[in-house]
């Protein structure tokens, strides 16, 4: 198996890891990127430093529309229908595609593959995708639930099975990626039948900065009043509300100590997050009939034991157990589940990198 250069353009940094042949991180890197644009020269000089080693490049791209349900390889054409995409994911895509043009220029000859986010979800059936809006208006624009964190949940997929042993197609698999942003999805035999997030990665959980869910009609209230314009609108919802907004930190940590320290906004925060978070799991256990395994994966998926046991207590009517002291190890993938729970609880550390990298080999057709 060749070994891949993996290129995560982020919000804020553009993430660089070499995975070798037995999926481990042989080489990584973080470059601060908090603008729509990265830093070329930094970029040059990293990759500089294992350039003989690369076989080939994947790309975490945000957005594939409708166009790409799959790792594509990236060519002229491909190139220019990624910039196309762009007003889907403006605050992504462009980051993502300048990333591209920065390790092509360092890497040239070495083929560079795209892995979408969304491409997870392109298996929706028509009425986990469909919005109630007119027939006019779907036709006219792209106008579906796209879905997101797909390459996230893509790998939980993969490795709960591997944890749990048996058959996977048999396994109904509840992903909770709870980040910076946050997203559920409910999977089945290894698909994806239903997420949180929709048209953009605005929708559905309270996240750092995001606000989730938002009744639209407050927003129309707003703008025809006038007061807001749709400039504010998209700032505050994107980078003003969340944690953010509700406690006045998008760090969980922080939040986390001031609750224990009994401090009410970041005590409101937290129930409001564990409220939408519960909610939003029963909603993913309905589309798949009943639920199997919950995972808990993303950086605070990961690291919040609290947020782990409040979410399983709130959940204990489906059936969901944590054992505390489970809970409470250190960071590697295991089971937390108590004996007379009926739902097996995960802990899985997100690997999108290893994701792209098996998506990379398989789209290049090697061995994987």
């Amino acid at each position: 198996m060749a070994r891949v250069l993996v290129v995560n353009a982020g919000s804020s940094t553009v993430k660089l890891s070499l995975i070798g042949t037995a999926e481990e991180a042989l080489w990584d890197r973080e470059l601060a990127a908090p603008s729509a644009q990265v830093d070329r020269e930094q970029l040059r000089d990293a990759i500089e430093e294992i350039a003989g080693e690369v076989e080939v490049v994947g790309h975490r791209i945000v957005h594939g529309g409708n166009l790409f349900r799959s790792a594509v390889r990236i060519d002229q054409e491909v190139e220019e229908q990624l910039r196309q995409l762009g007003d889907l994911a403006p605050l992504h895509q462009a980051k993502s595609l300048a990333a591209l043009d920065a390790v092509s220029t360092a890497l040239p000859g070495i083929p560079s593959f795209a892995c979408f986010d969304t491409a997870f979800h392109a298996t929706l059936a028509p009425e986990a995708r469909t919005y109630a809006l007119p027939e006019a208006w779907r036709t006219r624009w792209p106008i579906r639930r796209y879905g997101f964190h797909g390459l996230s949940h893509g790998w939980v997929a993969r490795r709960a099975p591997e944890l749990l042993g048996g058959d996977a197609n048999s396994r109904r698999i509840i992903s909770c990626h709870l980040g910076a942003g946050a997203s559920l999805c409910a999977i089945q035999g290894g698909r994806s039948v239903a997420t949180t997030m929709g048209f953009t990665p605005l929708e559905g959980l309270v996240m750092a900065t995001r606000s989730g869910d938002v009744d639209p009609g407050l927003l129309l209230w707003l703008l025809e009043r006038g007061e807001i314009d749709p400039a504010e609108a998209s700032r505050v919802l994107e980078h003003e509300s969340g944690l953010l907004g509700l406690a006045g930190s998008a760090d969980m940590r922080e939040v986390l100590a001031r609750v224990e320290a009994g401090d009410a906004r970041a005590g409101l925060a937290l129930g409001v997050y564990l409220q939408r978070l519960a909610g939003g799991v029963a909603a993913m256990a309905a589309a798949l009939r009943g639920l199997d395994v919950l995972v808990f994966t993303g950086g605070v998926g990961e690291r919040s034991a609290r947020i782990r046991a409040e979410a399983a207590e709130r959940l204990g009517f489906l059936g969901v157990a944590v054992n505390s002291t489970e809970n409470r190890r250190g960071q590697r993938d295991r089971e937390i589940t108590t004996a007379e729970a009926t739902v097996r609880t995960l802990v899985i550390t997100a690997r999108e990198d290893v994701e792209i990298a098996r998506q990379v080999r398989l789209a290049a057709g090697l061995r994987t």
